[in-house]
C-alpha cells in the first residue's frame, strides 16, 4: 500500500533489549485509518494458537487484509535476546503473536524500512552531516566529528597485533565509555562495517565472560 510505506513511524519504535520493533496497536489503528474494514487472524494449529516444532520451540502465523489484499507472516516465540523460547508459556506466545501482527502490518508497507535496514521512509531525506541507522532516529543527533573519533579508535583496537584476550579488553574499554550514551553508540555502530559490528560483539562477549 503506498500510503502506508509513506509514513515515518520513528516515533512509535518501541525498544526490549536489543531488539526493536513497531508498536502494533499504533501500528493497526493507521491501518484502520486506511481501511476500516481491514481484519487481521492469528492462525491455530489443532486449537493451539502456535505450531509447536520437536525441539519444543514455537512459530506463530498471523494474517493481515488490507483493502483485498492479504499479507501472511510467520514468527518464532523469541526472547528479548531474539532467542526462541523452549516451551513458552501463554504470555510469551501472545507477545509473538503481537509482535507478528505488527510484522504482517510491514508487510502491506507500515514500517517495512525498518526491517529492511533503512532509516526513513520513502521521500524523506535524512538531515545532511548526520549519520542514519536502522533503528529509528537514534543515532541522528550525533554528528561525524563527535562519531568517527570513536570508529577510528574501535578500528585501531581491531587491528591490534595481539592476543585476542587483549583485543577483547581494549574494545570493551571503548564501548564501556560510550554504552550509557545509546545514540552514541547506535551512531558509531552505524559507521561501522557488518564484519567490524560482528567482530565487535565477539570481543565485547568474551571481554564479559573475562569479568
Amino acid at each position: 500500500m503506498s500510503e502506508l510505506l509513506k509514513i515515518n513511524v520513528n516515533g512509535h519504535i518501541e525498544k526490549k533489549g536489543n531488539l526493536s520493533y513497531l508498536s502494533w496497536a499504533w501500528a493497526w489503528a493507521e491501518v484502520l485509518k486506511i481501511d476500516p474494514g481491514a481484519w487481521w487472524n492469528a492462525h491455530e494449529w489443532a486449537d493451539r494458537p502456535a505450531m509447536f516444532l520437536p525441539d519444543g520451540t514455537a512459530m506463530v502465523k498471523i494474517s493481515v487484509e488490507v483493502k483485498g489484499s492479504t499479507k501472511t507472516c510467520v514468527l518464532p516465540v523469541m526472547d528479548n535476546r531474539n532467542r526462541a523460547i523452549v516451551n513458552p508459556d501463554a504470555f510469551a506466545i501472545n507477545t509473538a503473536i503481537m509482535r507478528c501482527l505488527a510484522k504482517a502490518i510491514a508487510m502491506h508497507g507500515l514500517g517495512l524500512y525498518i526491517y529492511a535496514g533503512e532509516d526513513l521512509p520513502e521521500g524523506e531525506e535524512a538531515p545532511k552531516g548526520f549519520t542514519t541507522n536502522p533503528r529509528g532516529d537514534l543515532g541522528a543527533t550525533i554528528s561525524p566529528a563527535d562519531r568517527d573519533p570513536l570508529v577510528a579508535e574501535f578500528r585501531a583496537a581491531l587491528d591490534l597485533d595481539a592476543e585476542e584476550q587483549d583485543i577483547a579488553v581494549a574494545v570493551y574499554a571503548i564501548h564501556d565509555r560510550i554504552k550509557s550514551n545509546h545514540d552514541l553508540y547506535v551512531a558509531v555502530s552505524d559507521a561501522l562495517t557488518s564484519k567490524e559490528r560482528s567482530a565487535l560483539k565477539a570481543y565485547i562477549k568474551m571481554a564479559k565472560e573475562q569479568k
